[in-house]
């Protein structure tokens, strides 16, 4: 089922993995830590051969529809934001903040304003959201299944998972990122949630 409304193309010709529903806080306080720009995609090799729906591997830093951490660990500091940093475990000083709305790097034949001012919005403080970058894998490779109500983590690559707390950045004392509302079918190729971070 999708989602009501029209647009051109389906809402699939946009560039952003992140479509914004109903927006709680678009937040630019903070500023890209280097890694922001460097990061491979996905960033955790622990997950093995998982890939995230919507994920180009061929783009470097973090993405548009990616977890945003703070990052006060040794690659940061006070007041700089970034991807997890292919940390598989709690560093001291990075935890969820919300979702990326643009990727850090900006698109071909496109304005980038991430690299020219060192900022990456993101959202924050509750909202509702689609997203096309999520995890399809969980770290064993098996296959996920999002059902209706079931509660999103940052997984260990920062993307949004519904996986067991092996799968979760910072284990089982993670952040609750959001809560389901529609998974990804044949006709809307994106999970849509209730902001809870």
């Amino acid at each position: 089922m999708a989602l009501l409304g029209q647009a051109s193309g389906g809402w699939t010709e946009s560039s952003s993995a992140l479509r914004l529903l109903h927006v709680g806080i678009r937040n630019t306080v903070g500023i890209l830590t280097t890694d922001s720009f460097t990061q491979t995609n996905p960033p955790t090799v622990l997950l093995g051969t998982s890939t995230a729906a919507g994920m180009d591997t061929a783009t470097l830093g973090v993405l548009s529809g990616a977890v945003a951490f703070t990052r006060g660990d040794a690659a940061g500091g006070s007041n700089e934001i970034g991807g997890t940093a292919g940390t598989a475990a709690s560093t001291a000083g990075i935890s969820e903040l919300g979702v990326f709305i643009n990727t850090a790097v900006g698109n071909a034949y496109e304005n980038t304003p991430g690299p020219a001012s060192g900022k990456g919005p993101y959202v924050s403080g509750q909202g509702t959201y689609a997203n096309s970058l999520y995890e399809t894998l969980d770290n064993g490779a098996a296959a996920l299944t999002y059902v209706t109500g079931d509660s999103l983590w940052a997984s260990l690559n920062g993307y949004l998972t519904n996986g067991v707390a092996a799968d979760r950045y910072n284990g089982a004392t993670a952040v609750l990122m959001g809560i389901l509302k529609m998974p990804a079918d044949a006709v809307q190729p994106e999970i849509v949630y209730d902001q809870r971070v």
